[in-house]
């Protein structure tokens, strides 16, 4: 006699397999969350450390006019 194959045994076979695959995809999912996060942070502080630069001057010329008076 032949034997058929377990229905059941090509369903366990599947979930561990789908289960990797949902992890994986959650996984890449979160390091590109991570990544943008990231990015995001950078370039924000490129913006605040370019604006603390312009303001910078502002402030030593102020604290320079009030030393001469």
């Amino acid at each position: 006699m032949t034997q058929k194959p377990d229905p059941n045994k090509s369903k366990t076979q599947k979930g561990p397999q789908s289960r990797e695959d949902r992890l994986k995809a959650a996984l890449k999912a979160n390091l590109g969350r991570r990544k943008a996060q990231a990015k995001a942070r950078t370039s924000a502080e490129i913006e605040n450390d370019t604006l603390h630069e312009d303001a910078a001057p502002d402030q030593k010329q102020q604290g320079a006019g009030s030393e001469d008076d």
